[in-house]
Protein backbone atom coordinates (compact mmCIF):
# COMPACT_ATOMS: atom_id res chain seq x y z
CA UNK A 1 0.00 0.00 0.00
CA UNK A 2 0.72 3.24 -0.76
CA UNK A 3 -0.24 6.92 0.21
CA UNK A 4 0.83 10.26 -1.57
CA UNK A 5 0.00 14.12 -0.31
CA UNK A 6 -0.11 16.68 -2.23
CA UNK A 7 -0.24 19.65 -0.17
CA UNK A 8 -0.60 23.25 -1.22
CA UNK A 9 -0.52 26.56 1.04
CA UNK A 10 -2.97 28.89 0.60
CA UNK A 11 -4.89 27.18 -1.65
CA UNK A 12 -8.65 29.40 -1.58
CA UNK A 13 -10.99 27.23 -1.88
CA UNK A 14 -13.74 29.89 -3.80
CA UNK A 15 -11.41 29.70 -6.70
CA UNK A 16 -10.89 25.98 -7.30
CA UNK A 17 -13.48 24.59 -10.25
CA UNK A 18 -14.49 22.05 -8.14
CA UNK A 19 -16.04 24.27 -5.91
CA UNK A 20 -17.85 25.88 -7.92
CA UNK A 21 -15.10 28.56 -9.74
CA UNK A 22 -16.11 29.09 -13.39
CA UNK A 23 -13.56 31.28 -14.74
CA UNK A 24 -9.71 29.86 -12.94
CA UNK A 25 -8.08 27.22 -15.46
CA UNK A 26 -7.87 24.02 -13.55
CA UNK A 27 -8.45 21.19 -15.13
CA UNK A 28 -6.39 18.21 -13.45
CA UNK A 29 -7.91 19.37 -10.48
CA UNK A 30 -10.81 18.74 -11.71
CA UNK A 31 -9.55 15.66 -13.51
CA UNK A 32 -8.59 14.65 -10.02
CA UNK A 33 -12.54 15.95 -8.38
CA UNK A 34 -13.63 13.32 -11.12
CA UNK A 35 -12.52 10.28 -9.30
CA UNK A 36 -12.17 11.43 -5.17
CA UNK A 37 -14.30 12.39 -2.64
CA UNK A 38 -14.51 16.28 -2.63
CA UNK A 39 -15.26 17.61 0.87
CA UNK A 40 -17.75 20.60 1.19
CA UNK A 41 -17.19 20.86 5.22
CA UNK A 42 -13.56 20.80 5.92
CA UNK A 43 -12.26 23.57 7.99
CA UNK A 44 -8.58 24.15 8.96
CA UNK A 45 -7.80 24.03 12.82
CA UNK A 46 -4.45 25.86 14.18
CA UNK A 47 -3.39 29.20 12.09
CA UNK A 48 -1.16 29.77 10.30
CA UNK A 49 1.05 27.75 8.31
CA UNK A 50 3.36 25.72 10.99
CA UNK A 51 0.73 25.53 13.37
CA UNK A 52 -1.10 24.05 10.60
CA UNK A 53 1.98 21.66 10.09
CA UNK A 54 2.14 20.73 13.43
CA UNK A 55 -1.38 19.50 13.32
CA UNK A 56 -0.74 17.69 10.31
CA UNK A 57 1.60 15.59 11.96
CA UNK A 58 0.09 15.08 15.61
CA UNK A 59 -3.69 15.10 15.05
CA UNK A 60 -4.46 17.57 17.61
CA UNK A 61 -4.96 21.20 18.30
CA UNK A 62 -1.83 23.65 18.75
CA UNK A 63 -3.53 26.92 19.26
CA UNK A 64 -4.73 26.60 22.52
CA UNK A 65 -1.23 26.17 23.59
CA UNK A 66 1.37 28.19 21.79
CA UNK A 67 2.03 30.13 18.12
CA UNK A 68 4.02 29.50 15.27
CA UNK A 69 6.74 26.69 16.46
CA UNK A 70 8.97 23.24 15.92
CA UNK A 71 7.31 19.91 16.49
CA UNK A 72 7.97 19.44 20.34
CA UNK A 73 10.00 16.01 22.09
CA UNK A 74 6.78 14.75 23.28
CA UNK A 75 5.20 15.33 20.02
CA UNK A 76 3.65 12.14 17.96
CA UNK A 77 4.82 12.37 14.61
CA UNK A 78 2.71 10.84 11.72
CA UNK A 79 5.21 10.17 9.16
CA UNK A 80 7.95 9.51 11.71
CA UNK A 81 5.34 6.44 13.08
CA UNK A 82 5.11 5.64 9.48
CA UNK A 83 8.95 4.94 9.21
CA UNK A 84 9.46 3.58 12.37
CA UNK A 85 6.37 0.79 11.45
CA UNK A 86 8.40 -0.06 8.28
CA UNK A 87 6.33 2.41 5.99
CA UNK A 88 9.09 4.57 4.15
CA UNK A 89 8.50 8.23 4.71
CA UNK A 90 9.54 11.07 2.28
CA UNK A 91 9.00 15.00 1.50
CA UNK A 92 9.84 16.64 -1.27
CA UNK A 93 9.34 20.59 -0.39
CA UNK A 94 9.70 24.55 -0.85
CA UNK A 95 8.07 25.68 1.95
CA UNK A 96 11.16 27.32 3.18
CA UNK A 97 9.78 28.36 6.65
CA UNK A 98 10.32 24.21 7.12
CA UNK A 99 14.49 25.81 7.81
CA UNK A 100 13.80 27.83 9.87
CA UNK A 101 14.34 28.39 13.64
CA UNK A 102 10.44 27.60 14.09
CA UNK A 103 9.97 24.92 11.89
CA UNK A 104 13.17 22.85 11.97
CA UNK A 105 12.10 19.93 13.76
CA UNK A 106 9.03 19.02 10.69
CA UNK A 107 11.42 17.82 7.88
CA UNK A 108 13.94 15.66 10.00
CA UNK A 109 10.47 13.28 11.35
CA UNK A 110 10.61 11.67 7.79
CA UNK A 111 13.13 8.92 6.51
CA UNK A 112 14.79 11.50 4.01
CA UNK A 113 13.96 14.78 2.57
CA UNK A 114 14.61 16.98 -0.33
CA UNK A 115 14.23 20.80 -0.67
CA UNK A 116 14.53 23.64 -3.32
CA UNK A 117 15.17 27.39 -2.68
CA UNK A 118 14.10 29.90 -3.43
CA UNK A 119 10.32 31.54 -1.85
CA UNK A 120 8.75 34.28 -0.47
CA UNK A 121 12.57 36.07 0.44
CA UNK A 122 13.92 32.57 1.49
CA UNK A 123 17.51 33.93 2.44
CA UNK A 124 18.38 32.21 -0.77
CA UNK A 125 20.71 33.98 -3.14
CA UNK A 126 23.34 36.43 -2.32
CA UNK A 127 23.18 39.78 -3.45
CA UNK A 128 24.96 42.67 -1.94
CA UNK A 129 24.01 45.33 -4.51
CA UNK A 130 20.33 46.06 -3.95
CA UNK A 131 18.18 44.64 -6.74
CA UNK A 132 15.74 46.71 -9.28
CA UNK A 133 12.44 46.36 -7.41
CA UNK A 134 9.56 48.20 -9.77
CA UNK A 135 7.28 51.17 -7.70
CA UNK A 136 5.00 49.22 -5.87
CA UNK A 137 3.00 48.43 -2.54
CA UNK A 138 5.88 47.67 0.15
CA UNK A 139 5.35 44.88 2.61
CA UNK A 140 6.19 45.56 6.00
CA UNK A 141 9.40 43.35 6.40
CA UNK A 142 11.68 45.38 3.65
CA UNK A 143 14.55 43.09 4.04
CA UNK A 144 11.99 40.25 3.33
CA UNK A 145 10.94 42.23 -0.18
CA UNK A 146 14.49 43.02 -0.73
CA UNK A 147 15.12 39.40 -0.62
CA UNK A 148 12.13 37.93 -2.65
CA UNK A 149 13.33 40.41 -5.58
CA UNK A 150 16.67 38.80 -5.37
CA UNK A 151 15.79 35.34 -5.65
CA UNK A 152 13.40 36.11 -8.72
CA UNK A 153 16.17 36.57 -10.85
CA UNK A 154 17.04 32.79 -11.01
CA UNK A 155 13.35 31.92 -11.49
CA UNK A 156 12.97 32.88 -15.27
CA UNK A 157 11.47 29.69 -16.85
CA UNK A 158 9.08 27.16 -15.25
CA UNK A 159 11.75 24.64 -14.59
CA UNK A 160 13.50 27.10 -12.49
CA UNK A 161 10.18 27.73 -10.16
CA UNK A 162 10.55 26.09 -6.69
CA UNK A 163 7.33 24.21 -7.30
CA UNK A 164 8.53 22.99 -10.56
CA UNK A 165 11.64 21.47 -8.71
CA UNK A 166 9.43 20.05 -5.93
CA UNK A 167 7.31 18.45 -8.00
CA UNK A 168 9.78 17.46 -10.42
CA UNK A 169 11.40 15.71 -7.01
CA UNK A 170 8.44 13.81 -6.28
CA UNK A 171 7.86 12.39 -9.44
CA UNK A 172 11.28 11.34 -9.68
CA UNK A 173 10.52 9.40 -6.28
CA UNK A 174 7.38 8.03 -7.99
CA UNK A 175 9.38 7.03 -11.05
CA UNK A 176 11.81 5.29 -8.63
CA UNK A 177 9.82 3.43 -5.61
CA UNK A 178 6.30 2.98 -7.98
CA UNK A 179 6.95 -0.94 -7.52
CA UNK A 180 7.93 -0.81 -4.08
CA UNK A 181 5.59 -1.11 -1.56
CA UNK A 182 4.68 0.74 2.01
CA UNK A 183 5.42 4.27 1.14
CA UNK A 184 4.29 7.66 1.98
CA UNK A 185 5.11 10.78 -0.45
CA UNK A 186 4.72 14.19 0.85
CA UNK A 187 4.71 17.06 -1.84
CA UNK A 188 4.48 20.20 -0.77
CA UNK A 189 4.72 23.40 -2.37
CA UNK A 190 4.49 26.95 -0.73
CA UNK A 191 2.52 28.15 -3.75
CA UNK A 192 0.16 29.52 -4.38
CA UNK A 193 1.08 31.21 -1.42
CA UNK A 194 1.81 35.16 -1.59
CA UNK A 195 4.01 36.84 -3.18
CA UNK A 196 1.79 35.64 -6.16
CA UNK A 197 4.83 35.67 -8.49
CA UNK A 198 4.50 33.23 -11.69
CA UNK A 199 5.58 33.02 -15.02
CA UNK A 200 4.15 35.59 -18.38
CA UNK A 201 2.73 32.55 -19.96
CA UNK A 202 0.67 31.66 -16.89
CA UNK A 203 -0.39 35.45 -16.36
CA UNK A 204 -1.60 35.23 -20.18
CA UNK A 205 -4.04 33.47 -19.74
CA UNK A 206 -5.70 35.83 -17.82
CA UNK A 207 -6.16 39.09 -20.09
CA UNK A 208 -7.42 42.15 -18.51
CA UNK A 209 -6.57 45.69 -18.33
CA UNK A 210 -4.69 46.99 -15.68
CA UNK A 211 -2.76 50.59 -15.31
CA UNK A 212 -1.77 50.41 -11.62
CA UNK A 213 1.79 49.77 -10.27
CA UNK A 214 2.99 46.44 -9.71
CA UNK A 215 1.02 44.38 -6.96
CA UNK A 216 1.39 41.20 -6.31
CA UNK A 217 2.27 41.11 -2.94
CA UNK A 218 -0.46 43.04 -0.57
CA UNK A 219 -0.10 44.34 2.84
CA UNK A 220 -1.81 42.16 5.62
CA UNK A 221 -4.96 43.46 7.53
CA UNK A 222 -7.94 46.17 6.29
CA UNK A 223 -7.37 47.64 3.13
CA UNK A 224 -9.10 50.27 1.03
CA UNK A 225 -8.48 48.76 -2.78
CA UNK A 226 -9.10 50.28 -5.85
CA UNK A 227 -11.78 47.91 -7.55
CA UNK A 228 -9.48 47.93 -10.74
CA UNK A 229 -6.52 46.54 -8.78
CA UNK A 230 -8.70 43.79 -6.41
CA UNK A 231 -9.65 42.36 -9.69
CA UNK A 232 -5.85 42.61 -11.30
CA UNK A 233 -4.64 40.70 -7.79
CA UNK A 234 -7.11 38.15 -8.39
CA UNK A 235 -6.36 37.72 -11.72
CA UNK A 236 -2.52 36.89 -10.80
CA UNK A 237 -3.68 34.81 -8.19
CA UNK A 238 -5.40 32.29 -10.95
CA UNK A 239 -2.20 32.37 -12.84
CA UNK A 240 -0.73 30.51 -10.05
CA UNK A 241 -3.29 28.36 -9.69
CA UNK A 242 -2.66 27.26 -13.49
CA UNK A 243 0.69 26.75 -12.55
CA UNK A 244 -0.43 24.59 -9.78
CA UNK A 245 -2.65 22.85 -12.33
CA UNK A 246 0.28 21.81 -14.66
CA UNK A 247 1.95 20.61 -11.74
CA UNK A 248 -0.98 18.57 -10.52
CA UNK A 249 -1.14 16.98 -13.75
CA UNK A 250 2.67 15.67 -13.80
CA UNK A 251 1.79 13.89 -10.24
CA UNK A 252 -1.13 12.33 -11.73
CA UNK A 253 -0.41 11.52 -15.30
CA UNK A 254 2.30 8.89 -12.89
CA UNK A 255 -0.54 7.99 -11.06
CA UNK A 256 -2.15 6.72 -14.64
CA UNK A 257 1.27 5.68 -15.97
CA UNK A 258 1.90 3.42 -13.01
CA UNK A 259 -1.93 2.41 -11.86
CA UNK A 260 -1.09 3.67 -8.89
CA UNK A 261 -5.07 4.11 -8.24
CA UNK A 262 -5.65 0.48 -7.44
CA UNK A 263 -3.57 0.74 -3.97
CA UNK A 264 -2.89 4.60 -3.56
CA UNK A 265 -4.41 6.70 -1.15
CA UNK A 266 -4.33 10.15 -2.87
CA UNK A 267 -4.85 13.44 -0.96
CA UNK A 268 -5.28 16.72 -2.21
CA UNK A 269 -5.26 19.49 0.83
CA UNK A 270 -4.22 22.55 2.15
CA UNK A 271 -3.53 24.39 5.37
CA UNK A 272 -5.25 27.57 4.73
CA UNK A 273 -7.32 29.85 2.43
CA UNK A 274 -6.34 33.59 2.14
CA UNK A 275 -8.34 36.83 1.80
CA UNK A 276 -8.24 39.23 -1.46
CA UNK A 277 -10.51 42.10 -0.67
CA UNK A 278 -13.59 39.93 0.87
CA UNK A 279 -14.81 41.88 4.03
CA UNK A 280 -12.53 44.92 2.78
CA UNK A 281 -9.51 42.55 4.35
CA UNK A 282 -6.55 41.24 2.88
CA UNK A 283 -4.61 38.34 3.52
CA UNK A 284 -4.79 36.25 6.81
CA UNK A 285 -4.23 36.06 10.54
CA UNK A 286 -4.97 40.03 11.67
CA UNK A 287 -8.24 39.28 11.43
CA UNK A 288 -11.42 36.82 12.02
CA UNK A 289 -11.28 34.05 10.12
CA UNK A 290 -13.92 34.28 7.94
CA UNK A 291 -14.84 31.17 5.40
CA UNK A 292 -11.95 32.51 2.90
CA UNK A 293 -9.69 31.71 5.18
CA UNK A 294 -11.07 29.34 7.12
CA UNK A 295 -12.97 26.40 5.02
CA UNK A 296 -10.97 24.85 3.12
CA UNK A 297 -10.36 22.29 0.12
CA UNK A 298 -10.09 18.67 0.60
CA UNK A 299 -10.05 15.56 -2.01
CA UNK A 300 -9.32 12.42 -1.29
CA UNK A 301 -9.19 8.82 -3.46
CA UNK A 302 -9.15 6.19 -1.05
CA UNK A 303 -9.05 2.75 -3.06
CA UNK A 304 -10.65 0.68 -0.66
CA UNK A 305 -13.76 1.89 -1.18
CA UNK A 306 -13.06 3.51 -4.38
CA UNK A 307 -15.29 6.41 -3.96
CA UNK A 308 -15.26 8.61 -6.95
CA UNK A 309 -16.83 12.19 -7.98
CA UNK A 310 -18.85 12.31 -5.18
CA UNK A 311 -19.71 14.62 -2.51
CA UNK A 312 -18.95 14.48 1.10
CA UNK A 313 -20.75 17.23 3.62
CA UNK A 314 -19.03 15.43 7.04
CA UNK A 315 -17.11 18.20 9.26
CA UNK A 316 -13.29 17.12 9.21
CA UNK A 317 -10.69 18.95 9.75
CA UNK A 318 -6.69 18.63 8.96
CA UNK A 319 -6.30 17.06 12.60
CA UNK A 320 -8.11 14.13 10.45
CA UNK A 321 -5.41 13.44 8.38
CA UNK A 322 -2.65 12.34 10.56
CA UNK A 323 -5.16 9.66 11.88
CA UNK A 324 -6.38 8.50 8.29
CA UNK A 325 -3.23 7.83 6.73
CA UNK A 326 -2.23 5.82 9.64
CA UNK A 327 -5.25 3.86 9.64
CA UNK A 328 -4.81 3.24 6.16
CA UNK A 329 -1.51 1.27 6.53
CA UNK A 330 -3.09 -0.24 9.22
CA UNK A 331 -1.08 1.04 12.36
CA UNK A 332 -2.78 2.09 16.03
CA UNK A 333 -3.32 5.73 16.47
CA UNK A 334 -1.51 7.00 19.26
CA UNK A 335 -4.39 8.21 21.77
CA UNK A 336 -3.06 11.66 22.05
CA UNK A 337 -4.25 12.55 18.26
CA UNK A 338 -7.98 14.06 18.92
CA UNK A 339 -8.70 13.76 14.96
CA UNK A 340 -10.29 10.97 13.32
CA UNK A 341 -9.57 8.16 10.29
CA UNK A 342 -11.99 9.46 7.57
CA UNK A 343 -12.18 5.96 5.81
CA UNK A 344 -15.99 5.34 6.78
CA UNK A 345 -16.55 8.97 6.00
CA UNK A 346 -14.76 8.88 2.16
CA UNK A 347 -16.83 5.94 2.15
CA UNK A 348 -20.47 6.60 2.76
CA UNK A 349 -20.34 10.03 4.11
CA UNK A 350 -20.26 8.70 8.39
CA UNK A 351 -19.79 12.07 10.24
CA UNK A 352 -16.39 11.84 12.93
CA UNK A 353 -17.67 14.82 14.68
CA UNK A 354 -20.78 17.63 15.97
CA UNK A 355 -18.26 20.67 16.03
CA UNK A 356 -15.10 21.86 14.13
CA UNK A 357 -12.91 24.08 16.53
CA UNK A 358 -10.15 26.49 15.21
CA UNK A 359 -8.02 29.55 15.90
CA UNK A 360 -4.90 31.45 16.26
CA UNK A 361 -2.90 31.95 19.13
CA UNK A 362 -4.29 34.72 21.43
CA UNK A 363 -6.82 35.65 18.72
CA UNK A 364 -10.78 34.55 18.32
CA UNK A 365 -11.27 30.99 19.21
CA UNK A 366 -13.90 29.69 17.19
CA UNK A 367 -16.40 27.18 16.57
CA UNK A 368 -18.39 25.64 13.62
CA UNK A 369 -20.88 22.95 13.32
CA UNK A 370 -21.22 23.77 9.72
CA UNK A 371 -23.68 25.87 9.58
CA UNK A 372 -23.38 28.27 12.33
CA UNK A 373 -19.35 29.95 13.07
CA UNK A 374 -18.84 31.09 16.74
CA UNK A 375 -15.95 33.65 16.88
CA UNK A 376 -15.78 34.21 20.54
CA UNK A 377 -13.13 37.30 21.31
CA UNK A 378 -11.36 37.97 24.39
CA UNK A 379 -13.09 40.35 26.77
CA UNK A 380 -9.78 41.17 29.06
CA UNK A 381 -8.96 44.61 27.62
CA UNK A 382 -5.45 43.91 27.45
CA UNK A 383 -5.86 39.93 25.92
CA UNK A 384 -4.29 38.77 29.17
CA UNK A 385 -3.68 36.02 30.72
CA UNK A 386 -1.82 34.65 27.88
CA UNK A 387 0.63 32.36 27.80
CA UNK A 388 2.66 30.06 25.41
CA UNK A 389 3.62 26.72 26.89
CA UNK A 390 6.74 24.75 25.30
CA UNK A 391 9.92 22.92 25.65
CA UNK A 392 11.05 24.71 22.37
CA UNK A 393 11.15 28.56 22.27
CA UNK A 394 11.08 29.77 19.37
CA UNK A 395 9.23 31.76 16.93
CA UNK A 396 8.97 31.64 13.04
CA UNK A 397 12.06 32.82 12.42
CA UNK A 398 14.13 33.27 15.57
CA UNK A 399 14.29 32.13 19.06
CA UNK A 400 12.34 33.65 22.35
CA UNK A 401 14.29 36.56 23.37
CA UNK A 402 16.20 36.32 26.91
CA UNK A 403 13.64 39.68 28.47
CA UNK A 404 11.12 37.03 27.45
CA UNK A 405 12.32 33.77 28.92
CA UNK A 406 13.45 35.89 31.91
CA UNK A 407 9.59 36.71 32.87
CA UNK A 408 8.95 32.89 32.41
CA UNK A 409 6.45 31.27 35.11
CA UNK A 410 7.53 28.08 36.33
CA UNK A 411 6.42 25.10 34.41
CA UNK A 412 3.41 22.98 33.12
CA UNK A 413 2.63 19.78 32.24
CA UNK A 414 -0.45 19.30 30.48
CA UNK A 415 -2.12 15.83 29.62
CA UNK A 416 -0.92 15.10 26.12
CA UNK A 417 2.70 15.82 27.24
CA UNK A 418 3.38 12.46 28.22
CA UNK A 419 4.93 14.20 31.61
CA UNK A 420 6.86 16.54 30.09
CA UNK A 421 6.72 19.94 32.05
CA UNK A 422 6.56 22.29 29.47
CA UNK A 423 7.69 26.44 29.95
CA UNK A 424 5.01 28.47 30.92
CA UNK A 425 5.94 31.79 28.95
CA UNK A 426 3.65 34.75 29.02
CA UNK A 427 2.62 35.99 25.61
CA UNK A 428 2.10 39.83 24.72
CA UNK A 429 3.48 42.41 22.35
CA UNK A 430 6.21 42.78 24.49
CA UNK A 431 7.68 39.67 25.02
CA UNK A 432 6.34 37.07 22.63
CA UNK A 433 4.27 36.04 19.27
CA UNK A 434 2.04 39.12 18.70
CA UNK A 435 -1.07 38.11 18.55
CA UNK A 436 -4.09 39.32 16.35
CA UNK A 437 -6.14 42.55 17.93
CA UNK A 438 -9.41 41.23 18.17
CA UNK A 439 -10.92 44.45 19.69
CA UNK A 440 -12.20 45.97 16.20
CA UNK A 441 -14.30 43.02 15.58
CA UNK A 442 -15.60 41.68 18.95
CA UNK A 443 -17.12 38.68 19.22
CA UNK A 444 -19.18 37.42 16.38
CA UNK A 445 -21.85 34.96 15.20
CA UNK A 446 -22.50 33.83 11.68
CA UNK A 447 -25.58 31.77 9.76
CA UNK A 448 -23.99 29.86 6.92
CA UNK A 449 -27.09 28.58 5.11
CA UNK A 450 -28.56 32.24 5.08
CA UNK A 451 -25.56 34.57 4.95
CA UNK A 452 -22.65 32.31 3.26
CA UNK A 453 -20.31 35.39 3.16
CA UNK A 454 -20.33 36.40 6.22
CA UNK A 455 -21.78 39.95 5.57
CA UNK A 456 -24.21 40.23 8.72
CA UNK A 457 -23.33 38.96 12.36
CA UNK A 458 -26.40 37.67 14.27
CA UNK A 459 -27.67 37.98 17.41
CA UNK A 460 -29.42 34.92 19.12
CA UNK A 461 -28.67 34.12 22.80
CA UNK A 462 -29.52 30.74 22.08
CA UNK A 463 -27.79 30.07 19.60
CA UNK A 464 -24.85 31.69 21.19
CA UNK A 465 -25.67 29.60 24.42
CA UNK A 466 -25.64 26.33 22.55
CA UNK A 467 -22.06 27.43 20.55
CA UNK A 468 -20.33 28.56 23.75
CA UNK A 469 -21.50 25.54 25.74
CA UNK A 470 -19.98 23.23 22.09
CA UNK A 471 -16.62 26.03 22.86
CA UNK A 472 -16.42 24.94 26.40
CA UNK A 473 -16.48 21.19 26.01
CA UNK A 474 -14.29 20.89 23.33
CA UNK A 475 -11.85 23.46 25.03
CA UNK A 476 -11.59 20.75 27.80
CA UNK A 477 -11.49 17.96 25.48
CA UNK A 478 -8.51 19.55 24.28
CA UNK A 479 -7.04 20.30 28.07
CA UNK A 480 -6.72 24.01 27.31
CA UNK A 481 -5.12 26.08 30.05
CA UNK A 482 -7.28 27.62 32.56
CA UNK A 483 -6.33 31.02 31.47
CA UNK A 484 -7.50 30.30 28.01
CA UNK A 485 -11.39 30.50 30.19
CA UNK A 486 -10.66 33.48 31.77
CA UNK A 487 -9.39 35.77 28.47
CA UNK A 488 -12.84 34.60 26.85
CA UNK A 489 -14.82 35.15 29.42
CA UNK A 490 -15.86 31.75 29.91
CA UNK A 491 -16.93 29.97 33.32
Amino acid sequence: MRAIMMMYDTLCRRFLPPYGCDWTKMPNLQRLADRSAVFDNCYVGSMPCMPARRELHTGRYNFLHRSWGPIEPFDDSMPEILHKNGIYSHLTSDHYHYWEDGGCTYHTRYKSWEISRGREGDPWKGHVKDPVIPKTFQVSNSSHWRQDWVNRDYMQTLEDMPQAKTVNAGVEFIDKNHSEDNWFLHIETFDPHEPFYTLKDYLDQFPHEYNGPHWDWPLYGRQNVPQEQRDHIRKVYAAMLAMCDDMLGRVLDKMDEYNLWDDTLFILNTDHGWLLGEHDEWAKCSMPFYDEVAHAPLLIWDPRSGIKSERRSALVQTIDLAPTILEYFNLPIPKDMQGKPLKDTIATDKSVREYALFGIHGGHVNITDGRYVYMRAPLTPDNNPLYQYTMMATHMNRRFDIECLERAEGLAKFNFTKGCPLMKIPTNKIGGSPYPDTRPYGTLLFDLKTDPNQMKPIKDDVIECTMTEALKKMMKESDAPTEQYVRLGLK
